[in-house]
């Protein structure tokens, strides 16, 4: 990404949690100075203080993005000291789950420019994917630079409108809840037939942390990588047969799971 922009006026990241601290990591190793770097958070961990960027120290006067990490219950502490830089040309990049860009514009200034995004927990480990989605005021020049420091922890797509936002919180944002549930899930199976407690665990992680890079990797698609690994009549097929079925099997089970979540996504942004 070009950093150019961002290091002459600066970065505002109000909120340094988990979230925070793995974009601030990649940003850094991505050659961002820390001194273009102001970082506001109210209990700052030992780790921000020896990165040399500005904690708790105000902002620049005119920073060409604010980066709003803190948590959703936090919000209406921490935004309103952000208004004076509302109705300007500095951009809004939001990571807070549940929270509508009509919240941000009632607050700091209808003309603002607000970038909503949602990002999920792999970020912290450079394998996340973020989607974005801007208000009118959001330009293409803001929403590439937006995309070019979310790429610093993984992947990024562009939303067509905020009402996909509820459905990306179902399936990627609580996404990851769902998989390691999966590997929860899987061990103990592997237990109850016999396997090591640790031994099973150990099958179930590798398993899904492999099969998950294939399937990004890999050129065919994952309904075709699911018949490469099924022999006619074999082992595989016997737990396909279980998996598949359309009364209790993974189809109906996920497809309840992630509206149940898109649902509550809407409550909770209502």
């Amino acid at each position: 990404m070009s950093l150019d922009k961002i290091e002459q006026q600066g970065l505002v990241l109000l909120g340094c949690g988990k979230m925070g601290s793995a974009m601030l990591a990649g940003w850094l190793a991505q050659g961002l100075p820390a001194t273009s770097v102001w970082v506001l958070d109210p209990f700052p961990s030992d780790w921000l203080k020896a990165t040399g960027v500005h904690i708790n120290s105000g902002t620049p006067p005119a920073p060409a993005i604010v980066l709003i990490a803190v948590k959703p219950q936090m919000m209406g502490d921490a935004l309103p000291a952000m208004t004076a830089l509302g109705n300007s040309a500095t951009v809004f990049l939001s990571v807070a789950a549940g929270t509508p860009i009509s919240m941000f514009e009632d607050v700091l200034g209808a003309q603002s420019p607000i970038i909503r995004a949602m990002p999920n927990t792999p970020a912290a480990v450079g394998r996340g994917i973020t989607a974005i989605v801007g208000n009118a005021h959001a330009t293409s020049d803001d929403m590439d630079m937006a995309d070019g420091l979310l790429r610093a922890v993984g992947q990024v797509v562009r939303l067509d409108d905020e009402g996909q936002m509820d459905a990306v919180t179902a399936v990627s944002g609580s996404g990851p809840a769902y998989v390691f549930h999966l590997i929860e899930t899987l061990a103990a199976a592997g237990e109850a037939e016999g396997l090591p407690a640790d031994l099973a665990l150990a099958l179930a992680k590798a398993t899904v942390g492999g099969a998950g890079q294939l399937a990004e990797d890999a050129d065919e698609d994952p309904t075709q990588l699911r018949v490469n690994v099924t022999s006619p009549n074999g082992t595989t097929q016997a737990a396909l047969d279980v998996l598949m079925n359309d009364t209790d099997g993974f189809p109906t089970l996920l497809r309840r799971a992630v509206k149940a979540a898109a649902d509550r996504s809407k409550e909770l942004g209502a």
